[in-house]
């Protein structure tokens, strides 16, 4: 058998999968996901760098698993030895869905036709502190007062003896993590190695798929670039899921990071060890900083965190002149991690391909960084360098057809491996889901914000009590999210309302989801992060496009426009239109699902600027602007339950 004749039998198998045998454990059939997983075999078999824009309700990841599972079955059919694929991601639940729901099902079904002779099987892969240190837990169980120490840490803690993964131990405290975790440089000598042992395992020929986040695949990229070991083993293939998180994550990793909870933890730990006044020292000269940090940046500039770094700078650079030599080592290094990071802050201000600014961080506050400005280079040498084929994925990676700006971020344009793919979601948008554009949308005049937001909450309101609540508020400040919320508590709504902050989001949204036709008001990470499947959300409310603040980054993207119209088109509104279909993505979720999408920026109705950019971001939909259609069409797709409650 030829090469040729070898992948037309893989892609005969793809086709199987999907047509005939998925269908037979309960999945859809759905021409559009099978012809993307042929797409991204091929991929695959040729090397390529494939983007791979898959609307909701396609299933990449299905798309992504069958077909890189069929690629490595007829790799080694061509006698070619076994490998490993990597999956990146950006989120944990995807990664625990990859390994515990997505692939025991394909394996068992693959299985139970002879395809595959034993199980697909995945492990997911973190970074080192996640992990315990037998040598370290050890130290701190013989060095911890067991009369002193709180039950539940202290349980946590000796549990650890038999448990691995650090992210398992519920009550184990901060304190105990950071003491305890497998430190940067290892130089253990023990034989008997938890990790190592784990991590020899991993290595084993018996995971197909290795699952880890984006910062372990930039880790592993960056530690072969400059010679140490790497992380993974040599992969047949990369699969970058939600890659439209890519730039982000190499930004980070291609720079410097500082957020409050590096601050606090030093501050903890020299309080810990006994270092009082050295602790509340620090903890006085970050006071101003760390106000700043805990709360989003939305329209705040670096320099106005800059001020506030230069007092802690000084303060550290004295505790570690007086004390370095008494610390212990993990301490010292954090320690000098932190000053080094803040000089780097401080010093990077000046430099020419360097960029600092603020951006939000996963706990709702603010990270401060410092990175390259220009990715192409850095991108282009680390990662598309790399000979395998490679897979990026995400619904939101392309508006339209148009993939220029994601390629562009990403150092992609000429990249003559790169090919381009478009997946239409299966969902029938048209039937299911109603536009709402208000005939006159609240309008903010001038500075007076308070009028504005009774405006808008009024609008609100009406539009909750037209759909009988089951409502999504997505906004885009968190000041404006707290204005809202005190005005909506005022009209004495008939439903429950919640508001999404950083205190416990995932015990909110449970609340929310039990609470019949209940409302929740978020803002940041929710655009894209919350699944509502079924009626939960059946009204999805967006007070303003989500235009992005100004910052440094796009200070520094402007000038390579001749003017502000061009930067406009070219950077400013596709960066909305993708932010637009990530929060837009809460609405529907399932084929069954129905919604009505309210837009009430005055810049997006009929006669505003950015209405033809706002329809190129959704699909095609019935609009109106009349209230009792919204009531009208609720009547029309909700049983009566809905409306009970």
């Amino acid at each position: 058998m030829t090469t040729n004749e070898l992948w037309e039998d893989a892609h005969k198998d793809i086709s199987y999968i999907f047509q005939e045998l998925l269908p037979g454990y309960g999945l859809t059939h759905r021409p559009e996901q099978e012809k993307l997983s042929h797409f991204m075999l091929d991929a695959m078999i040729h090397s390529r760098i494939a983007l791979c824009d898959a609307g909701t309700g396609i299933g990449k990841t299905f798309a992504y698993l069958v077909a890189g599972t069929v690629f490595d079955h007829y790799r080694r059919k061509d006698k070619q030895p076994r490998q490993p694929m990597i999956i990146s991601t950006s989120s944990i639940a995807l990664q625990n869905a990859v390994k515990y729901e997505y692939l025991p099902l394909l394996s068992a079904a693959l299985l139970d036709v002879g395809i595959i002779e034993a199980p697909v099987l995945a492990v997911i892969r973190k970074g080192k502190s996640h992990y315990v240190c037998d040598k370290r837990l050890d130290q701190r169980l013989a060095q911890v007062s067991r009369s002193k120490k709180n039950q539940r840490s202290l349980e946590a803690l000796e549990n650890l003896q038999s448990q691995l993964d650090l992210d398992e131990a519920v009550h184990l405290s901060d304190y105990d993590r950071r003491l305890v975790c497998v430190p940067d440089f290892c130089n253990c000598k023990r034989k008997h190695c938890r990790y190592k042992e784990y991590i020899k395992q991993c290595a084993s020929k018996q995971y197909l798929f290795q699952v880890c986040n984006h910062n372990l695949l930039f880790a592993d990229a960056i530690h072969r670039d400059t010679g140490k070991r790497p992380i993974f083993p040599e992969p047949c293939a990369m699969v970058l899921d939600e890659s439209h998180k890519v730039p982000e994550v190499a930004r980070e990793m291609f720079g410097v990071t500082l957020c409050k909870e590096d601050l606090q933890a030093v501050i903890y730990d020299l309080h810990s060890a006994g270092y009082i006044l050295a602790a509340e020292y620090l903890a006085d000269a970050t006071k101003p900083l760390l106000s700043k940090l805990a709360i989003p940046p939305e329209d705040k500039p670096f320099s106005t965190y800059a001020e506030r770094l230069r007092i802690p700078y000084q303060v550290l650079q004295t505790v570690n002149q007086k004390l370095c030599p008494q610390l212990t080592h993990l301490l010292r290094r954090n320690l000098q991690t932190v000053t080094m990071t803040i000089r780097t802050l401080l010093q990077y201000e000046s430099e020419e391909n360097v960029v600092c600014f603020a951006s939000r961080d996963e706990n709702g506050g603010t990270k401060l960084c410092a990175t390259v400005y220009d990715l192409t280079g850095p991108m282009k040498k680390i990662i598309w360098s790399k000979p395998q084929g490679m897979i990026l994925t995400s619904g939101t990676l392309a508006v339209g057809e148009d993939f220029s700006r994601f390629r562009a971020e990403t150092g992609l344009v000429h990249n003559g491996r790169v090919v381009e793919s478009v997946s239409e979601s299966p969902f029938d948008y048209k039937a299911n889901t109603l536009l709402y554009l208000p005939e006159y949308p609240p309008i903010q005049f001038g500075n007076r914000a308070d009028l504005y937001y009774d405006s808008l909450a009024g609008e609100i309101a009406r539009l909750i009590d037209a759909a009988s609540g089951h409502c999504l508020v997505l906004f885009t400040s968190y000041a404006a999210m707290s204005a809202i919320k005190e005005r909506l508590l005022e009209l004495n709504l008939l439903f429950p309302l919640f508001a999404l902050d950083s205190n416990n989001p995932s015990h909110t949204v449970k609340r929310f989801k039990e609470q019949p036709g209940a409302v929740l008001l978020a803002t940041g990470a929710a655009w894209e992060g919350l699944d509502f499947p079924g009626d939960c959300v059946s009204l999805l409310v967006i007070p303003k496009l989500p235009f992005a603040f100004p910052d440094e980054l796009r200070e520094k993207q402007k000038e390579q426009y001749d003017s502000l119209h061009d930067f406009i088109q070219a950077i400013i509104i596709p960066e909305m239109q993708i932010k637009l279909r990530q929060g837009f993505g809460r609405a529907i979720r399932t084929e069954t699902d129905t919604c009505v999408v309210a837009i009430l920026d005055d810049r997006a109705g009929r006669n505003g600027r950015y209405y033809g950019a706002m329809l190129e971001a959704l699909p095609e939909l019935r609009c109106t602007s009349d209230l009792a259609d919204v009531t009208k069409f609720m009547l029309e797709k909700k049983s009566d339950r809905y409306f009970k409650g």
